[in-house]
């Protein structure tokens, strides 16, 4: 059994798990799950042990805006698709 990292700990990461990321959004784990599985919420692949990690800004970010979304009533196509289009418009 592994011991979390305080908040401080945290805060102070580039990366942070999703276990993490539901400390500090206050986003249900389950949520956070789906919203991966959907291409949602980027992450990377640790190749030592496969766990997901997130980048902890960019996650949070992320997150806030799909939240936001939600709020506004668009559904998780509409969500997707709205990603998409504003990631085709960085490159």
């Amino acid at each position: 059994m592994s011991r979390q990292r305080t908040l401080e700990k945290i805060m102070e990461s580039e990366y942070v798990s999703i276990g993490e990321l539901v400390r500090l959004t206050n986003t249900r784990y389950s949520t956070l799950k789906f919203y991966t599985e959907e291409g949602l919420l980027p992450f990377e692949q640790a190749e030592t042990n496969l766990t997901r990690r997130f980048k902890r800004i960019e996650a949070i970010i992320r997150i806030e805006e799909i939240r936001d979304m939600r709020q506004d009533g668009k559904t998780i196509p509409q969500i997707k698709e709205i990603l998409q289009k504003s990631a085709k418009n960085k490159e």
